[in-house]
């Protein structure tokens, strides 16, 4: 069986174009790759979590540990996530109630069967925890959760209200590893996507938290944003260099949903975002500035000047690693089945006060999803690698895409050899899209001899939150 790629359109196969870098495909549609799932009857949601807890999992298999701090003090134009207004009060009760269902999930005999190689505290803004639930809360994770002894243990947040008593709290607690959504450093651009702090203040806190070389400190920027010129990015880039922080991820915007970005443009109160060739006229320059100042890349949109820093939970979660979610809005994976926690804190608090778990949806992944998951994985990395390819109905997964590597190739997307598959900047800029249409084609080509029930569209994702400055 062989694979015909001309029963598919361009937005699978791409748009052969002279520039691929601005032009291969229309658009990027999706910040995350995902494969296929098919709901689990809600009725059996609970026991089947339960049968799943009582499994003992794979000793050797990497997993993560994923938590979720749904409050935020301001929400972000550009986002999409937003779930709950910070509050003193809420958030303490949210916190002594995701302290309930942490011990009760640490407790089953899954979690207590394998190690835990990271552990994300993600939002939201988890930086909304005072100074002392953050260090209450690294202890519980140490003390509860078998976790590997060289374990990332990441807390994200945002630079605004981040003193010296929250750094050294969550340093007592355990985190090793600090992650700030600066998104830009420019004030203007700040300003208009409801960022609460002027360059000054951000340069002058992450330079002071960067030197003091307790743990990694890594930053997330924007390109893309209303305001943001090529040269206000290149000052951005500049500026993430003198800070001495030691790690960054690039990411190009996406504003989708009700995100209140997309009102204000309509409106006229700001500048409409870069267009896609813009963006990728972006992201080139800062692949090229990165590889003339020597900073080490480990994915698409990650790069370290620090061997300390190692993006473990961002490159297992695009892998087959299962995830245990903790929290309101938490998703993850366990055993072949996706986990989505209740997104709404009502939903959320009355379970955890009848004593049941906050389950809100479960799903089956499709039995192709280890392929997907090194796919996704591979085109992250820059590299996809034959030897680690799950094998497609029978047949070597690598030699089967090939008639589809090889028209990527032919539109200088990839570099294709015996053995493996590498992204070229062009084909770095599209690699979720690349992930994504691999992964349908496989789809498409299962599906037509294994047809099934209607499958959702893409599997949860463990961690879909934008962070926070």
């Amino acid at each position: 069986m062989s694979l015909n790629i001309y029963k598919f359109d361009e937005s699978i196969l791409g748009i052969s174009s002279p520039d691929p870098l601005r032009f291969a495909f229309a658009k990027k549609h999706s910040a995350h790759a995902g494969g296929s799932s098919i709901p689990v009857d809600p009725s059996k949601k609970l026991e089947l979590f339960d049968e799943l807890m009582l499994s003992e999992g794979k000793k050797q298999d990497k997993r993560c540990l994923y938590i979720h701090i749904p409050f935020c003090r301001v929400r972000c134009t550009f986002c999409n996530f937003f779930q709950n207004a910070a509050s003193r009060k809420l958030v303490d009760e949210y916190f002594d109630a995701l302290m309930v269902e942490l011990k009760q999930k640490a407790k089953t005999p899954w979690a207590q069967s394998g190690l835990f190689h990271a552990v994300y505290i993600g939002g939201g803004t988890p930086t909304d925890l005072s100074p002392q639930q953050v260090e209450q809360l690294g202890k519980a994770i140490r003390q509860y959760f078998p976790l590997a002894n060289d374990v990332e243990m990441t807390l994200e947040g945002r630079i605004n209200r981040f003193g010296d008593e929250m750094f050294d709290r969550a340093l007592e607690g355990g985190f090793n590893r600090f992650s700030f959504g600066i998104q830009s450093f420019n004030t203007q651009v700040r300003r208009s996507a409801k960022r609460l702090d002027d360059r000054e203040v951000v340069l002058e806190r992450i330079s002071s938290l960067s030197r003091t070389e307790q743990a990694p400190i890594v930053l997330d920027l924007l390109y893309g944003l209303p305001h943001q010129s090529m040269e206000v990015f290149q000052q951005d880039l500049e500026d993430y260099m003198s800070t001495g922080a030691h790690g960054i991820d690039l990411y190009q915007l996406i504003v989708a949903g009700n995100a209140p970005m997309l009102n204000l443009v309509e409106k006229g109160k700001i500048p409409p975002p870069a267009n896609t060739p813009d963006k990728a006229s972006m992201y080139l320059a800062g692949v090229e500035f990165m590889a003339k100042n020597k900073v080490k890349q480990l994915s698409v949109n990650h790069w370290t000047r620090d061997n300390r820093e190692r993006s473990i939970y961002n490159s297992l979660a695009k892998t087959y690693a299962e995830v245990l979610p903790i929290g309101c809005g938490a998703g993850g994976n366990i055993g072949g089945h996706g986990v989505m926690q209740h997104r709404t804190l009502d939903s959320y608090m009355e379970s955890i006060k009848q004593g049941q778990l906050p389950i809100a949806m479960m799903t089956k992944q499709s039995s192709l999803e280890p392929i997907f998951s090194t796919l996704k994985a591979g085109f992250d990395s820059g590299v996809v690698r034959r030897s680690t390819l799950p094998r497609f109905m029978g047949q070597d997964t690598f030699d089967y895409l090939k008639p589809l590597f090889a028209h990527w190739e032919n539109n200088g997307l990839v570099e294709l050899s015996e053995d493996y598959l590498s992204l070229t900047i062009a084909g770095s800029f599209w690699a979720v899209s690349l992930a994504q249409s691999v992964i349908q084609v496989l789809n498409a080509e299962y599906q037509a001899m294994h047809p099934t029930p209607k499958a959702s569209g893409s599997s949860v994702h463990p961690h879909a939150s934008l962070k926070h400055a």
